[in-house]
């Protein structure tokens, strides 16, 4: 079962599959020795995290429940004061090197049932593991549904942490999770990238977007995951950059595109891609070339461009918006992202409402 820990936003490799392994409970007792070759890094691990290393065996016993769905032995553990005070502390557990919280643990191995249940005796839903990783963002990578709800309902950050380099939307933008991506979205999951790019101190200014590779919808449309991509722009994700802070346009120029719209191009995406785009306000214009080279590759060289989406790129540049779709794009951008849950609520014809919704 993947940890969640392995993958580096911006890596564009095929996503992996996880064994449906169930490990047998085991304690810390069980593991070998170490050898004269040197200490055993999971020791180590457990001198530094486990309160306890005289009694390893049963520090691990909430961790070890949590990872294997016992329900029952959570709960006749959690009514000791001993082991309800390690509700949130990380140790080293039976299957895992990363020292995680139980809830963390649960949620990695998607027992529903224990998140729950460790978030209703007080189990801290956003608490980080040593690689910044949330609760939530484990259930995200491993895709388990049920625990991603629970999470969120719990008031789980859905943007994860600041302290991890990618977030539950890229990841499932990227895998093309199509209901997960739902899910966090109706709990208001930036759409953007603006949560990992936003002021931080001590300067307080919004760094500059130099690179696509971090936007969700650049990862999207680089696994052809089309109704991913049409799920964050219609949540109002920014169509030019996935960003609304300071842009480098040469650093974006020197690198894979010049913008979302120059991206898909280049990656040979199908028609759809561009035309959605377009529909949402992306600024042709912003492209820096109007013809691919000659022998039918990018300005990139990377891959060859989709005639239709080509072509609909090229009408764009020459022929504008009609006004409908002007007002449209208008509409939406005053409104903000964060606004547009509400258009069904407003007094407007079902076909307008619709029309705004790109649901038509």
């Amino acid at each position: 079962m993947a940890d969640g820990g392995g993958f580096e936003l911006g890596d564009v490799v095929d996503p992996p599959i996880a064994p449906n392994i169930i490990c047998p409970l085991v304690t810390v007792s069980d593991l070998p020795s170490p050898t004269a070759a040197g200490r055993n890094l999971k020791e180590w691990l457990q001198e530094q995290f486990n309160k306890k290393p005289e009694e390893q065996s049963e520090d691990a016993l909430l961790h070890n429940a949590a990872y294997v769905g016992d329900l029952d032995t959570l709960r006749n553990l959690l009514q000791e004061d001993s082991f309800r005070e390690r509700i949130n502390e990380k140790s080293v557990w039976c299957c895992g090197w990363l020292p995680c919280t139980p809830l963390r643990i649960a949620a990695t191995a998607g027992q529903g049932a224990c998140v729950a249940y460790l978030i209703g005796q007080g189990a801290k839903v956003d608490l980080v593991d040593v690689k910044g990783q949330t609760a939530l963002y484990v259930a995200v990578v491993n895709g388990h549904l049920d625990c991603v709800t629970i999470l969120l309902e719990a008031g789980a950050d859905p943007n994860g942490s600041r302290h991890h380099r990618s977030t539950p939307v890229y990841h499932a933008a990227r895998v093309g999770r199509v209901d997960i991506l739902q899910e966090l979205i109706r709990f208001h999951a930036d759409v953007d990238v603006d949560h990992q790019l936003g002021a931080r101190p001590p300067f307080g200014a919004a760094r500059t977007l130099t690179t696509l590779v971090v936007c969700p919808l650049y990862i999207s449309a680089a696994y052809r995951h089309l109704h991913c991509f049409s799920l964050l722009l219609a949540a109002g994700a920014q169509p030019d950059y996935n960003y609304n802070g300071p842009v480098s346009r040469e650093a974006l120029a020197k690198g894979l595109a010049s913008c979302l719209l120059d991206a898909v191009l280049r990656r040979g995406c199908e028609a759809a891609f561009v035309r959605l785009l377009l529909d949402h306000g992306a600024e042709p214009s912003l492209v820096p070339w109007e013809q691919p080279h000659r022998e039918g590759a990018t300005a990139g060289g990377r891959e060859r461009v989709d005639p239709e989406a080509l072509q609909l790129y090229l009408e764009a540049r020459r022929c504008p918006h009609r006004l409908t779709y002007q007002c449209r794009i208008s509409i939406r951008k005053v409104m903000g992202k964060h606004r547009l849950k509400h258009i069904p609520s407003l007094p407007l014809p079902d076909p307008i409402q619709n029309f705004l919704l790109h649901q038509n």
